[in-house]
């Protein structure tokens, strides 16, 4: 059996107990967060919503001084748990934050706080 979980007041977005122990579980390694984070940093609000720079693994290899098998490996943690998007322009995969997964996580936290 699987909770909903709303996460928003007006009913619009809500996710799963799953889906947020997959969040939580990806988000718990401290190169994942920290990759997250980065992804989160490079958005462009000036743009518009759905524009921003997003992230080249190769950035990732060189600011965090791993591996390129591990940073795939935290990549595809973080796809699966629906935090992050992998987009491949020519020879690079760029990362790019999944928006609506972002305001249902701070919907999320927002709840539980009030």
């Amino acid at each position: 059996m699987t909770t909903s979980i709303n996460t928003q007041s007006d009913g619009a977005n809500s996710l799963t107990t799953e889906a947020l122990c997959n969040a939580f579980k990806a988000l718990s390694n401290v190169n994942r967060l920290q990759m997250y984070r980065e992804i989160v940093r490079m958005q462009r609000h000036d743009v518009g919503p759905n524009d921003d720079a997003g992230c080249v693994l190769y950035d990732f290899i060189n600011s965090l001084n791993i591996g390129a098998p591990t940073i795939s490996h935290h990549v595809k943690e973080l796809v699966n748990a629906n935090l992050i998007r992998v987009e491949r322009n020519g020879k690079f995969l760029t990362c790019y934050l999944n928006e609506p997964m972002r305001q249902a996580l701070t919907g999320f936290f927002s709840d539980i706080s009030e």
